[in-house]
């Protein structure tokens, strides 16, 4: 992009894996048989999104791309609990829109000030001394700590403001947002001064203001990518009213008309929902133009049931009056749109891809495949009988050994779990 400004990114964010269960045992003088007292793991640190109103760009994530919450710490003896890791709090720009790239599906749209959880970290695993019955007074194994969610991202920016101003390049939109707020974009006479959008507050009274975005300018073909238009666009997407812009004069040999009618087409190309948004057109530079000219092109827009407004941005003929129809009509208009979200369930779906296996056969040999069970294979003591129990119990609950009879195993045959083999038995 241009300037600094960068309006989209595709990052990585992992959550923190959950510490694991402590395996100890009781040690005490005068105490004969101290009994398990592993503590549980602590919990992983979540990746939580917080808006930074410093921010307007999301050029930080062009440098960093990878972002790693802390692991929880490991449980110890005595009972002691592992300590939770602190959250990784990611700061982005209002208006930032947080999107799982290979569902597409919208995470979190960042425009209130409260934080956003967008991966959980994991569960620490549970000490020994959670698995002490009765006839089960030495566990030696305990559970590892769950893994934290990992997700590729992408965040688009998309400004908040309440009007947009569209048109082609050199219309004068630039010049408008400078005499109706505060902004001071760059200005001059040629294409593509605005190559990042400017957000201007346009107050009409004490306590009465809205935001106007100054959008760089539309070409045609800029819904396929053509010019810088398209960079842009979804700059327009959330704005209640658009402000179209048009020279009237004609005084770069284009017909005013054939202008409304190409940037109205790159609108409803992008996004049917933005072209039939409420829209008011400005005829700008009139004071270059001929009554003829700024007549004709009136009777054109009021045809179409629109509002319309003469103006000059460079004079500010006409600008306090189309800013005041403006705000009137916003009163009148639902507020700014907020995109709908989709979160993933934290909780469910991390611990679910937790019990996710591969099979497969080769040679008579039942190879298991699951990143999850290396660890509780490195949990689990197997020179220990009920250790072994309780990982062929693990087998049982995720599904391993019902697939593995679907398959046709036999008694006796190998199965080589994550590089250890055991014979089947039923």
């Amino acid at each position: 992009m241009f300037d600094g400004f960068v309006d989209e990114a595709n990052i990585t964010v992992e959550a923190g894996d959950g510490g694991d269960g402590a395996v100890s045992f009781h040690r005490e003088k005068y105490v004969a048989a101290g009994g398990p007292d592993g503590g549980d793991g602590g919990k992983g640190g979540d990746i939580v999104f917080l808006v930074d109103d410093n921010l307007n760009t999301l050029i930080d994530f062009r440098y960093k791309r990878k972002f790693k919450a802390e692991r929880g710490e490991n449980g110890r003896g005595a009972n002691k609990f592992g300590r939770s890791a602190e959250d990784l709090v990611i700061r982005v720009p209002r208006g930032t829109v947080v999107i799982e790239r290979e569902s597409g599906r919208i995470l979190a749209d960042m425009s209130g000030s409260e934080p956003v959880v967008i991966a959980k970290g994991g569960r620490g695993g549970r000490g020994n001394a959670h698995f002490a019955t009765p006839t089960r007074q030495i566990p030696r194994f305990a559970k590892p700590g769950f893994k934290g969610q990992k997700l590729e991202l992408r965040l688009e920016l998309k400004l908040l403001a309440d009007v947009g101003l569209v048109g082609f390049p050199n219309v004068g939109k630039s010049t408008l947002i400078s005499v109706v707020s505060a902004a001071k974009p760059k200005i001059a006479n040629y294409h593509f001064t605005t190559l990042t959008p400017n957000l201007g507050v346009v107050k009409i009274s004490e306590g009465n203001s809205f935001v106007m975005a100054d959008i760089p300018g539309l070409i045609e073909g800029a819904s396929e990518g053509v010019g810088l238009g398209h960079e842009f666009l979804r700059h327009v997407e959330r704005c209640r009213l658009i402000l179209h812009i048009v020279d009237v004069s004609g005084s770069e040999g284009r017909d005013p008309i054939s202008d409304y009618e190409i940037i109205n087409r790159e609108l409803r190309n992008f996004s049917e929902e933005l072209a039939n948004a409420p829209q008011i057109v400005a005829a700008n530079k009139c004071d270059m133009a001929s009554d003829e000219q700024v007549e004709s092109f009136k009777k054109y827009i009021e045809g179409k049931g629109l509002p319309f407004f003469a103006i000059s941005a460079a004079t500010t003929q006409g600008t306090a009056e189309l800013v005041a129809f403006a705000y009137k009509m916003l009163k009148d208009l639902p507020p700014l749109k907020a995109f709908e979200v989709d979160p993933l369930p934290l909780w469910q779906e991390a611990e679910a891809s937790q019990s996710k296996f591969e099979i497969t056969v080769e040679e008579g040999v039942y190879f298991v495949e699951a990143d999850w069970l290396e660890d509780v294979l490195r949990m689990a003591d197997m020179d220990d009988y009920e250790s072994l129990q309780h990982f062929q119990l693990v087998l049982k609950s995720s599904g391993i050994i019902d697939e593995l009879e679907r398959m046709g195993i036999e008694e006796g045959d190998t199965v080589s779990v994550c590089g250890y083999e055991f014979d089947y038995v039923r």
